[in-house]
């Protein structure tokens, strides 16, 4: 019972989160730099996922490897999917060599 407590306190939570930016503003906008901000929120947090991910329990060098390479080939502006699939592939040919 108290699990389901809990995740309608945390639905109600995220609705009253979500609606409470449009209630405040208005039809005003955000000044420059909050959305600036804003927009950063999701890559922190996706970088924030990816070290808690790799770091956990014990640290796997061959994934540390292939998600650097991939980040490596998306900054220098290498198609997503091309950058995924080639950390896909160095780790892969990590582990069958090591």
């Amino acid at each position: 019972m108290k699990v389901w407590l809990a995740a309608l306190a945390v639905t109600v939570v995220n609705w009253l989160m979500k609606a409470g930016g449009p209630l405040l503003m208005g039809d005003r906008k955000l000044p420059p730099a909050a959305v600036r901000v804003v927009g950063l929120i999701a890559p922190v947090l996706l970088a924030g996922l990816i070290v808690t991910e790799l770091g956990g329990t014990r640290l796997d060098w061959t994934q540390l490897t292939g998600v650097g390479v991939a980040g490596l080939l998306s900054v220098l502006r290498v198609p997503l999917l091309v950058a995924v699939a080639a950390g896909i592939v160095l780790t892969a040919g990590i582990r069958v060599i090591a």
